[in-house]
């Protein structure tokens, strides 16, 4: 068994992606057409909520021989909603999530672009804001410009990312180091799966003030 990457086609890739779509239930496929070009697919068509079109993306992602995704699909929404309406509702969305720390986020919106601004302590923070003004109706995109402050030094940082790892059960620390260089790891060694590859960047995105991971393990069999 080998970890290289198989050559793929576009017309394969493309079949993937469809069927990917049509996997995941919250999306019509058939709303949204896929085409694919030296392994770079395009994403066009008319869906009604924000959401869809973040999924519809996503899933485009999870597709093995993907490079990069476009995605040009529009969003309509059923009727309209004001900006005002929909600041209104993400603020309150925010204030009832108890992950993310509604005081220090502004919402701004246009034209049902949201743009979300401020400052949190750690990464899933921000991830939680935009998961939850995206599904809201009305909405027809996401800017998420909220900044991860860094709230302990690159040694603290490294050294809760080194025992976060060796409390896994998922993960084989020994053969794993870490660097931090301001608020980004660096993640180096080798591990037995992609699985385990995966936890472990899991594992470096939990500590707080870590604005990026840059996951340099090598998957292979000792």
């Amino acid at each position: 068994m080998t970890t290289a990457t198989l050559t793929r086609t576009d017309q394969e890739i493309q079949a993937d992606v469809l069927a990917e779509l049509r996997w995941d239930s919250s999306i019509q496929a058939n709303e949204i057409g896929v085409a694919v070009k030296d392994g770079v697919v395009t994403l066009t068509g008319t869906v009604d909520t924000y959401l869809k079109k973040w999924r519809a993306e996503e899933a485009a992602h999870r597709v093995a021989g993907v490079t990069a995704v476009a995605n040009d699909i529009t969003v309509r929404t059923l009727g309209e909603r004001t900006d005002t309406d929909i600041a209104a509702a993400a603020v309150y969305a925010l204030k009832w999530n108890s992950s993310v720390p509604a005081d220090k986020i502004q919402v701004t919106v246009d034209k049902g672009w949201v743009t979300l601004k401020g400052e949190v302590e750690w990464q899933y923070q921000k991830e939680e804001a935009e998961r939850a003004v995206r599904q809201l109706w009305g909405v027809k995109g996401v800017s998420n410009l909220i900044a991860v402050k860094p709230s302990a030094s690159p040694t603290d940082l490294k050294k809760k990312i080194e025992d976060a790892l060796v409390r896994s059960a998922e993960v084989d620390a020994s053969n794993i180091t870490v660097e931090v260089q301001g608020s980004k790891a660096i993640l180096k060694g080798k591990v037995r799966s992609w699985a385990e590859k995966q936890e472990a960047e899991r594992t470096a995105w939990l500590a707080p003030g870590i604005t990026s991971v840059d996951n340099q393990i090598k998957v292979s069999f000792f």
